[in-house]
């Protein structure tokens, strides 16, 4: 359990994890050292095929290809894939198969090679011996030598083609690459001399001759029996017939909602305007003559001399004086006579009829006009539709007759067309048969290639150092994910819930003081006050042997008489004031004793060691304290080692200041 927070914490794991880190590294690399020697070469073989357009594709046998568009129509679909399975087809496997052992029967020229040959054959005897006993015991499927070897062979071949192209591309890999370009040559022409057996066919000239011939007189037949049909509805055919009924049902149809959406919005209209009508009055005032109102002419006058009294009165009186409130209360009983009076007299006033609605009873007119021969329409329409649709039945009930008669004819003309293109292409076929005339051309040959696939040798050697480094880097994150030990203590406080009272260094690797002061640290935590009136009892406990309970005790008793306290290990009695009591409990999950010894103690103190002690542990440990006392009042890591050596940080900090 480290925390990442910096480059000296990813050099402190790096060297936490050096030993797994170089195992990693050096393993890896043996192993693509011994790869890139020790592993069996493989070489390749290349060629390439063209399927062209031709007769293969486009002449098959009537019962075989043509014949099945009368049936259905045929999906879409790639010849080059049937040529491609065919190439790779089992009895292809076979021949190659056989030619191969019957090419390998000899041993072949040189010393080299025929030490090679008579090792192979001693360790294939070896391996059909074991493979043998295997089969008797029911273990592994019984094959011949040719059923292996046409299995071994399959698997090394490929063939393929890019979308869109016409090249068939062929690979094959062996473990010589004079075999391999023989296999690939001995391949390709088994796959075209089988081809061109199974394409091979009988002239089927006089075949197709005599049915044409047959279907030609029931094409005529069908053609004056759908004729006389025909010329009984006077129309060219059913189909178009019933189109054209159709639409014009379709026409008169819209014609009528039309008319019926018009009617609807004339008897909108029309409701409208009669309740304009309803809301408008009949006559309206076309002039007025008016004059000012005399009476409020003279309130007027009397409400000014009220003002210029209050005026007056104010140059004497101050407001809110009898006399101001008098002559104010006089002004507003005035304000209010004037206001009730009207400031002008209708004198007379000339009335005509409203235009409004006049216009509005002139257009009611219209509309229930134009209503009425909507209405008409709307029956004519109707009639219309009537006799449309009678005709349409009629036509319909034609129709299967007709149809009938139409689909036999179309499949008759159909299969007088094809007798017709295949009289033709029978002849062809024949001819090109007899010429072993083939759509397949090879446009590339079997390549030799000296130079293997695999393994890449030298490319294998030069990653083998960055992917052994890589490893080793994955090794250490691994670790690091898996690692459950107590290295520092960063997140002991946040992970167990109990406060880290101090942190010692290992003596091995830190410096005195550095111990020192790690100890002062665990002496500014006990309660001094206590010691002094009362004593006090510390109890150290460790939840295996070996975690330095001792040293830590020892180490504390020190600095206590050195700080004028008296101290005690282990002691049977009660501490006195003055006194400290350390309490040795060490391995608690191992020593039932130690529950008794840490039941005199003040304070709970569990001791850890660095990069011993794994979290279950401690959480095992926390828990029993707890379950037992309650409490566990601190913790104490021990022997904390910073991993990277000295030396490596000195250079860095060089660096760094050279920088």
């Amino acid at each position: 359990m480290i925390e990442i927070r910096s480059l000296r914490d990813l050099l402190r794991l790096f060297f936490i994890y050096r030993r797994e880190f170089k195992l990693a590294v050096l393993t890896t690399i043996v192993i693509a050292v011994l790869g890139a020697f020790l592993l069996p070469a493989r070489y390749e073989s290349d060629a390439r095929l063209l399927v062209k357009p031709g007769r293969d594709n486009t002449t098959l046998p009537i019962e075989a290809a043509n014949r099945q568009t009368l049936i259905a129509p045929s999906t879409q679909h790639d010849p080059i894939v049937d040529e491609e399975k065919m190439l790779t087809g089992r009895p292809i496997v076979h021949i190659v198969a056989e030619r191969y052992m019957a090419m390998t029967a000899e041993p072949p020229q040189g010393f080299w090679k025929v030490t090679k040959f008579y090792i192979k054959k001693g360790v294939g005897e070896v391996i059909n011996g074991i493979r043998s006993v295997l089969q008797f015991v029911g273990l592994a499927e019984k094959q011949s030598p040719l059923e292996r070897l046409a299995t071994s062979l399959e698997k090394n071949f490929t063939a393929g083609h890019e979308p869109g192209s016409s090249v068939i591309e062929i690979s094959f890999t062996w473990d010589d690459p004079a075999v391999a370009q023989k296999i690939v040559e001995t391949w390709v022409n088994a796959y075209l001399e089988e081809r061109a057996r199974i394409l091979g066919r009988k002239s089927l000239h006089t075949f197709y001759e005599t049915e044409r011939a047959k279907v030609a007189e029931n094409i005529q037949s069908l053609k004056d029996q759908l004729q006389g049909r025909l010329k009984q509805i006077d129309s060219i055919s059913v189909d178009a017939r019933l189109k054209n009924l159709t639409n014009q049902i379709d026409r008169v149809t819209d014609a009528k909602v039309s008319a019926q959406n018009q009617i609807s919005g004339i008897r909108s209209l029309l409701a409208n305007a009669s309740q304009q009508i309803k809301s408008q009055p009949a006559d309206v005032v076309t002039m007025r003559e008016t004059s000012l109102n005399p009476t409020q002419l003279d309130l007027k006058r009397q409400l000014n001399a009220l003002q210029v009294e209050r005026a007056r009165l104010l140059r004497t009186y101050l407001p809110g004086t009898p006399q101001v409130n008098q002559i104010e209360q006089n002004i507003r009983d005035m304000e209010a006579l004037s206001a009730q009076e009207a400031t002008r007299l209708e004198r007379s006033q000339n009335t005509a009829p409203n235009s409004l609605v006049i216009n509005v009873k002139q257009q009611m007119i219209d509309a229930q006009l134009q209503e009425r021969k909507l209405a008409g329409e709307i029956e004519n329409y109707d009639k219309t539709l009537t006799e449309l649709r009678a005709q349409r039945d009629q036509a319909m009930t034609d129709e299967p007759q007709l149809n009938t008669l139409s689909q036999q004819l179309r499949t008759a003309e159909k299969s007088y067309a094809l007798y017709s293109d295949n009289l033709e292409q029978a002849r062809i076929d024949h001819e090109l048969d007899n010429s072993q005339i083939s759509n397949i051309a090879l446009i590339e040959h079997a390549t030799l290639n000296p130079a293997r696939v695999f393994p890449k040798s030298l490319l294998m050697l030069l990653f083998a150092i960055p992917a052994g480094v890589a490893v080793g880097l994955l090794t250490i994150y691994v670790l690091y994910l898996l690692d459950q030990r107590i290295h520092d203590g960063t997140r002991l406080q946040e992970m167990f819930h109990v406060p880290l009272w101090s942190s010692i260094p290992d003596v091995q690797d830190a410096t005195p003081a550095a111990v020192t002061a790690s100890l002062y640290r665990l002496y500014s935590l006990l309660p001094l006050d206590r010691i002094a009136t009362q004593g006090f009892a510390l109890g150290l406990t460790s939840a295996r042997h070996g975690e330095g309970v001792t040293f830590i005790a020892s180490q504390l008793k020190r600095l206590l008489e050195e700080r004028g306290h008296r101290v005690s290990v282990d002691g049977a009695s009660a501490p006195t004031p003055g006194e400290v009591l350390l309490l040795d409990a060490s391995a608690l999950s191992s020593n039932p004793q130690a529950f008794l010894t840490l039941r005199r103690a003040d304070q709970i103190v569990l001791v850890i060691e660095a990069r011993t002690s794994t979290v279950p542990t401690i959480e095992n440990a926390v828990s029993l304290l707890t379950t037992a006392f309650g409490k566990v009042d601190g913790m104490i890591l021990n022997r904390r080692r910073f991993e990277v050596p000295a030396k490596v940080l000195a250079r860095l900090n060089s660096w760094r200041g050279a920088a």
